[in-house]
C-alpha cells in the first residue's frame, strides 16, 4: 500500500508544509539566483533543516524537499561536478529526513498524528530554465526528452530515502505523462502529480484539469492528483473538477493569494493566515485530502 492511502485510512486529512523559499528569505538567505532555494543546499543546508523542523512543529504531516530547482544540469552549469551535483540532490532529501527524525524522537510530538513523510520535490523542466516557463509549459522537448531530464534526479531522491515524490507545478499534461512513464522504471516509487492552473478549470498550458485527472486515475504509482502554486480563488472549482474525474486523493497547496510581478520581482497584496485557513476548510469540504501552501505561505499558515 502506498503511504498516502495508508495514512488517509487513519486520518481525515494530511497537512502539507508551506513555502520553503519564503522562509529562507525571511531568515536572511539571498535567493536571487537561477538555482533559487537549491542554492542554499550549497551555502547553508542547516537552515533548510531548521525550516523543515519548524513546519513539522507547526503541524505538517509532509515535508517537501528543497529540490524544486535542483538538477544535475543546473548545478553543473554553476561549475560543480556531476558527483557533487548528485550529492546535493541526495542532501535535499537527507535534510528533511533528519528534521523528521529529530521531530519524531520527542514523544510529545507523536500524540494524535502520523509519523511525517518526506516528499522529494520534482519541479518541472521550466523551473530549471528559470524563465517562468513552468507557468506556460511551452517546452521544446518531447516526452522522451522530458523523461531523460528527470530520470537522474528521481533516482537520486529515491536512493536517498524519500518516502514519495512530489511532481509539482507541472504546467502541461505532456510533462505529467512523461513523469508517469518514468515512474515505471522505479517500480517501488509513488508520486503525487500536481499542476499549475491558470483558471478554475485549465492547466497553465491550457489542458482541462478534469481530463488530466481522468487519465491519471488509471496510473497505479500516482497516489494523489491536484494543483499547487495557483491562486486560492481558483482552487474550490479545481478541486471539484478533479474530484469528479478521479478516485485518487486530491492534493492542493496554492500560493498565499498575493500577486507576483515578474518585471520587478515583487509581490502585491496581503494574505492573512485566518483567511487561508477558512479557504482550506472549503477545499476540504469540496474533497481535498492533502492540503498545504505554496509561495508566500509560512509555518504560521
Amino acid at each position: 500500500m502506498n503511504p498516502i492511502t495508508e495514512l488517509l485510512q487513519q486520518f481525515p486529512v494530511l497537512v502539507l508544509d508551506g513555502a520553503l523559499a519564503t522562509e529562507l528569505e525571511r531568515r536572511g538567505c539571498d535567493l536571487r539566483d537561477p538555482l533559487w532555494s537549491a542554492k542554499i543546499l550549497i551555502e547553508a543546508p542547516e537552515i533548510i533543516r531548521q525550516v523543515h523542523l519548524d513546519y513539522f512543529r507547526a503541524g505538517a504531516d509532509v515535508a517537501t524537499t528543497a529540490s524544486y530547482q535542483a538538477t544535475v544540469e543546473g548545478f553543473t552549469r554553476r561549475g560543480l561536478s556531476r558527483k557533487e551535483s548528485l550529492e546535493l540532490l541526495r542532501r535535499s532529501v537527507r535534510l528533511a529526513l533528519e528534521a523528521r527524525d529529530a521531530f519524531w524522537q520527542e514523544p510529545a510530538n507523536r500524540a494524535g498524528r502520523p509519523r511525517p513523510l518526506v516528499a522529494a520535490s520534482v519541479g518541472p523542466y521550466g523551473a530549471f530554465l528559470a524563465d517562468g516557463s513552468e507557468y506556460r509549459g511551452d517546452y521544446p522537448l518531447s516526452e522522451a526528452e522530458l523523461m531523460d531530464f528527470h530520470r537522474v534526479r528521481i533516482a537520486a531522491f529515491l536512493e536517498a530515502g524519500a518516502d514519495l515524490l512530489a511532481c509539482e507545478t507541472l504546467p502541461c499534461f505532456a510533462e505529467a505523462r512523461a513523469l508517469v512513464r518514468l515512474l515505471a522504471e522505479f517500480p517501488g516509487a509513488n508520486a503525487w502529480i500536481s499542476f499549475s492552473a491558470r483558471d478554475e478549470a485549465h492547466l497553465c498550458h491550457g489542458e482541462a484539469l478534469a481530463e488530466c485527472a481522468a487519465w491519471l486515475d488509471d496510473q497505479p504509482q500516482v497516489v494523489a492528483v491536484g494543483v499547487n502554486c495557483t491562486a486560492p480563488r481558483y482552487v474550490p472549482a479545481l478541486v471539484l473538477a478533479a474530484r469528479a474525474a478521479t478516485r485518487k486523493p486530491i492534493v492542493v497547496y496554492p500560493n498565499s493569494g498575493e500577486i507576483y510581478h515578474a518585471e520587478n520581482h515583487c509581490w502585491e497584496g496581503t494574505a492573512t493566515c485566518t483567511a487561508f485557513a477558512a479557504e482550506a476548510e472549503r477545499w476540504y469540504v469540496n474533497g481535498a485530502r492533502l492540503i498545504g501552501g505554496c509561495c508566500r505561505t509560512t509555518p504560521d499558515h
